[in-house]
């Protein structure tokens, strides 16, 4: 079953508007590094904390490469882009893992100071799956939406696997199992 995203997430992933409020690039930027209490109620309810570090936000060149990528062969052509993104945003991990790369973040900064950081990478696959071709692998794509108040404290949802499509129309961008039991992110909050 699909479900059309709404706006923002269009908005902050793929649309080629110009960017409202990315960070001024600087030297070496600060790291955003966050903690959140995650939820996932799909698969049976489990309760986890997770670390989000922002090493640096994408830049302008990497967000039109995508957009390019996927105008041009849809989840086929921008799975290949997002991994070839060098180097990686930051990473996401719980407390008991290593850790995975985050190749996409783009920040937008409302009038008002709140702010709302949508992430994308590519979903872990494990050699089972990439062996055996199930249905799963056409779903590679994580996503994460975050949206903070002033303080840098807020709430989100995380897909942990996702297809991206063009909508009938061609006009939106459709995430499939975004609005089904996604992981929500609660009590997210910016470690200073």
């Amino acid at each position: 079953m699909r479900k059309t995203v709404a706006l923002a997430v269009v908005a902050g992933f793929l649309l080629a508007g110009p960017a409202q409020a990315q960070d001024k690039k600087e030297e070496k930027p600060k790291p955003y590094r966050f903690t959140a209490f995650a939820v996932n109620m799909g698969s049976g309810p489990k309760a986890f904390t997770v670390d989000i570090v922002l090493e640096r936000l994408s830049t302008d060149e990497e967000r039109e490469g995508l957009i390019a990528a996927f105008v041009e062969g849809g989840q086929d052509k921008l799975l290949p882009a997002l991994q070839k993104i060098r180097p990686r945003v930051g990473f996401i991990r719980t407390p008991n893992s290593i850790g995975y790369d985050l190749q996409y973040a783009w920040r937008f900064v409302n009038s008002d100071g709140t702010s709302r950081i949508v992430i994308a990478t590519d979903r872990r696959i494990n050699y089972w799956e990439a062996r055996n071709q199930p249905r799963t692998i056409d779903y590679p794509f994580t996503i994460i939406e975050m949206r903070l108040d002033t303080k840098g404290e807020g709430e989100g949802r995380l897909a942990a696997g996702t297809k991206i499509s063009k909508s009938r129309d061609g006009k939106t961008i459709e995430l499939e199992n975004y609005g089904i039991s996604p992981i929500a992110l609660n009590n997210i909050k910016l470690q200073k």
